[in-house]
Formats: structure tokens, sequence, C-alpha cells
């Protein structure tokens, strides 16, 4: 029970704070941008409890070398491994006073004058981090039905 708490109180946060990051970069306020990627960089240290209950919870149920299980480690270290590589250092670039300028940019939220700003120089890294973000969910939501279904699973439950 431990084990799925953390994976919602962890692994939630980044996974939301992370799905909002690219369209705060088109609306343009850094101090929401900050604060995104401070959730998915303080967040992304606590999910680490996930897999570290889970393999508790596995061991205790001696599943820890049925297929359902090792899959949902293998995609579980791939998630990771999206975060940690593609998805924060994407936030961080677009945090750097470089590539962060204020210009208008359409469909963003108008600001207190009336005109639209936003936090654009290039599309394709917005693009991008939208995707790889998309990435990272989908390996959890993967994670999450296999945990569910336990495909193959020999625990009767």
């Amino acid at each position: 029970m431990i084990h799925v708490v953390a994976a919602i109180l962890a692994v939630g946060p980044v996974a939301v704070a992370a799905s909002m990051f690219p369209p705060a970069v088109r609306w343009g306020d850094p101090v929401v941008l900050r604060l995104l990627y401070r959730i998915c960089r303080v967040y992304a240290l606590v999910s680490i409890a996930v897999p570290v209950f889970g393999f508790a919870v596995a061991g205790s149920m001696g599943v820890t070398s049925q297929a359902w299980v090792l899959v949902s480690i293998a995609l579980t270290a791939l998630a990771a491994v999206v975060l940690v590589v593609f998805v924060l250092p994407g936030q961080r670039g677009f945090l750097d006073a470089e590539a962060v300028t204020a210009q208008p940019v359409s469909g963003a939220a108008p600001s207190e004058g009336g005109e639209s700003v936003g936090v654009v120089a290039d599309r394709r890294p917005v693009s991008r981090l939208g995707m790889t973000t998309g990435m990272f969910n989908l390996l959890w939501v993967a994670v999450t039905v296999i945990m569910i279904v336990r495909p193959g699973s020999t625990t009767g439950v």
C-alpha cells in the first residue's frame, strides 16, 4: 500500500507539472516556469521512493522474477532516464537567461496591457519538450496498467 501512495504522491506531481511546463513557456511567466521546474526536480528526487518500496513489496510477495514485475522495472527505469536526460534539462534550458526571451506569441495569454507575450524564441524546443514529457507520462501509464492488470501473475490476485 505504501508503494501505491508513494507513486501517487511522488510521480503524480512530476507528471502534472511537467505537462504544464510547455504551455507555460508559451504563456511566458518566468515565475510559473521556475515553480514548475522546481516541482519536477524536487518530486523527481522524492519519487525514488517508488521503486524502493516496489522492490520491497515484490520481494515480500515473491514475484521479483515474474515478467510483469521485470517489465515494470524496465519501464520505470526508462521513465527515469527520459525525465533526467530530456525533460529536466529541457525545462532548465528555458530558464537559462539565453534561452528565455519575452516576445509576442500568437495564442499566448494576454498581459496586463492586453498584448500577448510569450517566452519562445523557437517553437521546436517547446514541441520537443512536450513530446518527451508525453513519453515520460505514457511510460508511467504503462507501468500503472501493468501493476493493476499484472499479466501472467501467479499471485492469484
